[in-house]
């Protein structure tokens, strides 16, 4: 029998309740966490987002509530009316918040029954995640990912509290929008009205903030969703979600000020941690050379050291190849390894393989000597100088890889992460951001046959390289900059084109004549005639910095209502079939 709710009103929460509420008449309401009958006394947990408490059934206080408690169930919704006691002494549970209090109930209603779930509502439980998916709504009922969801609108709160007190106005852009393909496949939507023509969800609002730069508004940010038809990973969704910033009159230091102001208060504000700022710097050149990609995670050494000039000369055939070929030779030093078995050093060889490498030349560094295939190819001086390069001592483990820098680079940088995590060389509780700058503005797409930009099509050349454009744009740097967080890029901006003129050269860059520029960007290409400030911006991976201050390992963890990997949610089983008349509605044939 379920029992209506009636004039009960809840005066407290579950976890809110402690030693100092003792004598008080409380009504609470929630889910049965747990039950246990021993004999004569029932004890339940009941559970609501704020946490959980013990009530005990006693049928000396009440015998119709105690018989009415053995019928309770796991998730059963139930009312309860009664006193809250001290435990007894010895009883106390530290693990709970409400450990040193129980509540011995008068009444109870049951509000509602559940069937037996698939899998129990408890962090510990291991659960196979399209299960949990399947089961949103039960999966949700966590205290991991409630946490997670809290955490995240403290996050939400504090971004609009900081904008807001520098003066920043939070406007909304379309939802409808043009489709400018430029990277991503854009999802479309089709017009009824306009049959034929589609509008494209936004893959972020860029030009929308750009022009309202133009309109003068100064100072803009945006919490919005955006969606990108892309295949996924443990950190991407169709939609998602961006802090997005733009700012008129500034420089890339301003930005760079602006947003570590954003991160110092986020931390403070939210996990109670004080942040040193400035940010370190690092080009991304000097990324790409140290670490072997331009998102480094810095809380840990193994450095990546280009030896390339020291064994120009190594008569080593692996070597050889690579540098005639136009490569490179990298390695790492990986203190103490030169204790790693000969299955050890196989298995990291295997490791590379995935990301191109031919081969993992490996040099364990003895007293003078080296134990390795190429001692007999290298001369006293190249060790030495190897070892004062690699700052290697007797047994450490040097790891060489030769070949394109594409595939060195991709290959060393992650063993040095695979590595650091394996050897416990990452402060897993420690924070550290760095920024990098100066990246290239375009890069040639063998596959296209054509120059793509790194950022996108709207960013600004560094100011001493737009005469290169026009006949060097491989040459060009960028006004781009990526905030980078433990290995993550957290955000990525760029000042942008002020003037027609260069905004219109770099589309020619990209391969769009004059008419292509003007059927996909006119709009944009019209307002800039129309008095456009300098301005610049950055955009916030929102639910990656929540999966990070979260210690989740996927964002799928930090939002509400995820898609699985095949972009398709398992609750509702969208994407679905419509019916024919809804297509008929919108002059739309299937070809399928």
């Amino acid at each position: 029998m379920i029992d209506l709710l009636g004039d009960w009103k809840r005066t407290d929460y579950c976890g809110n309740l402690r030693k100092e509420d003792k004598g008080r008449e409380v009504t609470l309401m929630g889910w049965i966490q747990r039950r246990r009958d021993l004999g004569g006394l029932i004890f339940i947990e009941v559970r609501d987002r704020y946490g959980i408490v013990q009530v005990v059934f006693n049928p000396e206080s009440n015998h119709e509530a105690h018989e009415k408690a053995q019928s309770l169930r796991n998730e059963y919704v139930v009312g309860i009316r009664g006193e809250v006691v001290l435990r007894p002494e010895g009883t106390a549970n530290p693990k709970l918040a409400t450990g040193e209090i129980e509540v011995i109930a008068k009444e109870i209603k049951i509000l509602n029954v559940s069937r037996t779930p698939p899998f129990l509502i408890e962090d510990e439980e291991k659960v196979e995640e399209n299960t949990r998916l399947k089961y949103r709504y039960l999966d949700l009922r966590k205290p991991s990912l409630q946490s997670n969801l809290i955490l995240r609108h403290r996050l939400a709160k504090e971004v609009r509290n900081y904008f807001d007190g520098l003066g920043f106005l939070e406007v909304e852009t379309p939802m409808l929008t043009k489709s400018t393909p430029e990277g991503a496949r854009d999802f479309l939507v089709p017009s009824r009205l306009s049959p034929g023509h589609f509008y494209a969800l936004p893959q972020s609002p860029q030009l929308f903030k750009q022009i309202l730069m133009v309109a003068g508004y100064d100072r803009y940010f945006q919490i919005v969703r955006c969606f990108r038809d892309e295949d996924l990973r443990s950190d991407r969704q169709p939609e998602f979600t961006q802090i997005d910033v733009e700012m008129s009159f500034v420089t890339v230091e301003d930005i760079q000020r602006t947003m570590e102001g954003l991160m110092a208060h986020l931390f403070d504000k939210v996990l109670g941690i004080k942040l040193k700022t400035p940010f370190p710097v690092l080009s991304y050149d000097e990324a790409m050379d140290r670490y072997g990609l331009d998102k480094p995670d810095i809380r840990f050494g193994l450095e990546l050291r280009d030896l390339s000039k020291i064994l120009s000369g190594s008569t080593f055939k692996v070597f050889q190849e690579a540098l005639s070929g136009g490569g490179i030779i990298k390695a790492i030093n990986v203190k103490g390894g030169a204790t790693f078995s000969r299955k050890e050093i196989d298995d990291l060889t295997r490791f590379v393989y995935d990301y191109g490498a031919k081969g993992l030349i490996s040099a364990r560094v003895g007293k003078g000597e080296w134990q390795s295939a190429i001692q007999r190819s290298i001369t006293d001086e190249e060790r030495k100088a190897i070892e004062r390069v690699m700052e290697a001592s007797e047994g450490d483990l040097l790891l060489f890889i030769a070949g394109s820098s594409k595939v060195v680079n991709q290959s060393l940088a992650n063993l040095r992460l695979h590595l650091g995590k394996r050897l416990g060389l990452i402060p897993e509780e420690e924070y550290r951001f760095v920024w990098i700058l100066d990246f290239p503005l375009l890069e040639y797409d063998e596959t296209e046959k054509r120059y793509v930009a790194v950022h996108h099509p709207f960013t600004a050349p560094k100011d001493e390289d737009i005469p290169k454009l026009k006949h060097c744009p491989a040459e060009v740097k960028a006004k781009a900059y990526d905030l980078v967080l433990n290995g993550s890029e957290i955000g990525g901006g760029s000042i942008r084109n002020h003037i027609k003129e260069v905004q219109s050269l770099l589309f020619e860059k990209l391969g769009m004549d004059e008419k292509e520029a003007k059927d996909r960007f006119g709009f944009l290409l019209e307002a800039l005639e129309y008095g456009t400030p300098p301005h610049g911006g950055i955009a916030f991976g929102f639910d990656r910095l929540a999966m990070i201050l979260s210690h989740s390992e996927s964002i799928r963890d930090v939002i509400a209502f995820p898609k699985t990997q095949k972009g398709t949610c398992l609750m509702t089983d969208a994407p679905s079939k419509v019916d024919g008349k809804q297509l008929d509605e919108l002059w739309i044939r299937l070809k399928v």
